[in-house]
């Protein structure tokens, strides 16, 4: 055990401290808070990581946990994860998110940028969670894995999960091992989708896991999520904004980063975009000749569809090949000066590759939405060194008692700017 000085707030949802001049990265506590902490990892020469166990000092931000079984008096073992601020009041959580940024920035994008606040989209600190993941074992067990684990934790209830999803999962049993997606629609009813594990096999190494031999996958279920006056299909295992408020949040801050920014002569752009959320936004600003860009063709097939009295040009390809594509053909390269993009990369970012395609299409505006503030102030940098910068910066608190939130930023041309090329 170690008592501890918690003085920091790392990415990730774990805060810092130090031990014989070594960083301890601690889960469970609050900066400013002294705690007793059970080492959990010590097998870097640089940092450690531990668990607290007892709070002798505890904030005044501390509140009991907002799901029970993942409070402090139970052993750290038996905590589920998912909801690492829930010890934390909602105001000081998104304190936390807006400094978490505001390093991330410092540290990746050349500093100088100002982190805004974390704004709150909702008055519900728990029950907004449609889309959860259960995991089932050999064993019978369903539940959430444990905090920092792959073990399975059952639970008698799901706080952050809107309330229909909660009394399904309870009515759970295991039907082998796998994962069980449970989805809440627009319609509100739910959906319970198991996924088998992978087969174990040996021949690759001791415990190797292969796939197991592949059946052909059931068509999905199609849903119909509805936001910013518009309905979009979505298969049920596809991908949609967990909080009920997030599509609608997202929408109206592209649409106010882009007003009065759309040229409607010019090509733009919707990368990794999904069904089509943001295409229709662009849409709705009086673009008129839209490409949507995503890999799934399951989602682009819906983004047709979706997007049909639009006119949108909906494409499945990587966007990284798409962009390298584009740049190379002058013409239609030449039609995207002057246009806008929207960018909406997974967690990893868009990496160096994209951002600098993006720049070399020359759009007067381009507005970033991410859900990992480290890869966007990364992307951030690279911008910053092709000749493009923030000109506003917005957060969402869209994932409450998590230590994820969501940024959008509108980026622009730096008059006078040079970039360099690496």
């Amino acid at each position: 055990m170690l008592d501890l000085d918690v003085t920091g707030i790392a990415h990730g949802g774990v805060s810092v401290a130090r031990h014989d001049g070594r960083v301890v990265f601690v889960a469970d506590a609050i900066p400013g808070e002294r705690v007793r902490a059970r080492v959990t990892d010590a097998s870097k020469p640089a940092f450690w990581r531990a668990v607290a166990v007892e709070v002798p000092e505890p904030s005044s931000d501390r509140r009991p946990h907002l799901w029970a079984e993942a409070s402090i008096d139970r052993d750290p073992e038996a905590r589920p994860g998912g909801a690492e601020f829930g010890h934390i009041v909602p105001r000081r959580q998104r304190a936390l998110k807006r400094q978490v940024l505001a390093e991330a920035l410092d540290r990746f994008a050349g500093g100088g940028v100002d982190a805004p606040e974390v704004a709150a989209v909702s008055d519900h600190d728990g029950g907004w969670r449609t889309r959860v993941t259960l995991h089932a074992d050999a064993d019978g067990h369903v539940g959430p894995y444990a905090a920092r684990s792959h073990r399975i934790v059952p639970v008698e209830d799901l706080p952050l999960a809107r309330p229909s999803i909660a009394a399904a999962a309870r009515t759970l049993r295991a039907r082998g091992e796998g994962r069980v997606e449970l989805v809440e629609a627009s319609d509100g009813q739910v959906r319970i989708l198991r996924k088998a594990a992978a087969a174990r096999e040996g021949g690759a190494g001791k415990g190797a896991r292969r796939r197991a031999p592949r059946a052909p996958r059931p068509v999905p279920e199609v849903l119909v999520e509805r936001a910013a006056g518009r309905e979009f299909r979505v298969d049920a295992d596809g991908f949609w904004q967990v909080h009920p408020e997030a599509a609608d949040t997202l929408d109206a801050a592209v649409a106010d980063l882009l007003a009065d920014r759309v040229d409607p002569d010019s090509a733009h752009l919707d990368l990794y975009g999904g069904v089509g959320l943001f295409a229709a936004t662009l849409g709705r600003l009086g673009a008129r000749t839209i490409t949507t860009v995503e890999s799934s063709p399951r989602a682009i097939a819906h983004a047709r569809e979706n997007l049909g009295d639009l006119g949108v040009e909906a494409i499945t390809a990587r966007v990284d090949r798409f962009l390298a594509d584009r740049r190379r053909d002058e013409a239609a390269a030449r039609a995207h000066a002057g246009g806008t993009v929207v960018l909406d990369p997974p967690r990893s970012g868009a990496g160096r590759a994209v951002v600098e395609d993006v720049v070399a299409l020359a759009p007067s505006a381009v507005v970033y939405v991410a859900c990992d503030p480290v890869a966007f102030a990364r992307d951030l940098g690279t911008f910053r060194a092709r000749g493009y910068d923030v000109e506003e910066l917005r957060a969402f608190d869209l994932f409450p008692n998590t230590h994820h939130f969501e940024v959008v930023a509108r980026l622009v041309p730096v008059v006078g700017a040079v970039a360099s090329v690496g």
